[in-house]
């Protein structure tokens, strides 16, 4: 069964802060993809409230694609 969007939680641990970004990856590709909150809860994407959205970083040498709505 999918959660409904309004029930999911930041995936960091310790957060309990609704969830409003998911974050996936491409090791090979060395690119992290931030965008709205993905209409299933994928177990291989990070969901992440607004905090640790605006906090989120990746490793030296990866890129990051975001969606429009969550840019500076």
């Amino acid at each position: 069964m999918l959660a409904r969007v309004e029930d999911r939680i930041c995936s960091k641990v310790s957060c309990q802060r609704e969830a409003v970004a998911t974050l996936t990856f491409d090791y090979e590709g060395r690119m992290a993809a931030l965008g709205p909150l993905g209409a299933d809860n994928d177990p291989h994407a990070h969901d992440l409230c607004a905090e640790h959205t605006e906090r989120m970083s990746v490793p030296t040498g990866w890129a990051v694609l975001k969606h429009e709505s969550l840019r500076d």
